[in-house]
């Protein structure tokens, strides 16, 4: 699994962009990564096949879409904290890798409208 060379904080743009070891460069929304957070509170949790809905969502506090601080974690996941207090949930490598390439597919299909040509496909002509 490809480990980041350099996580930067991008706040005018709201993303943090992640420099992967394996040369790729992907950005994410900070929204995205906040309302996506993987813990319990957020995605509910699964115990021995029973799957136990999140709580209820209040409403938003000052500073939800907001990076307070990153922290690592061990060598497998960072920790964002969130200037609401928010500090759950791990994002691990192999999340953000998918999460990286999910965008990184998503700018190319709608980004580039010319990406495409424009030719037409006759499914009925064997």
């Amino acid at each position: 699994m490809p480990q980041p060379k350099k996580i930067k904080l991008n706040k005018e743009e709201k993303i943090l962009s992640i420099e992967w070891q394996n040369g790729k460069t992907y950005d994410y929304p900070l929204q995205f990564l906040r309302d996506e957070s993987p813990d319990a509170g957020n995605k509910g949790e699964t115990i021995l096949w029973n799957h136990y809905a999140p709580p209820p969502k209040g409403p938003d506090r000052p500073g939800k879409y907001e990076v307070e601080n990153i922290k690592p974690v061990g060598n497998y996941a960072i920790q964002i904290k969130w200037k609401d207090g928010h500090d759950h949930g791990l994002y691990s490598w192999d999340l953000l890798q998918k999460w990286g390439e999910y965008f990184e597919v998503k700018k190319n299909i709608h980004g580039d409208p010319d990406h495409f040509d424009n030719k037409r496909i006759d499914l009925n002509n064997d």
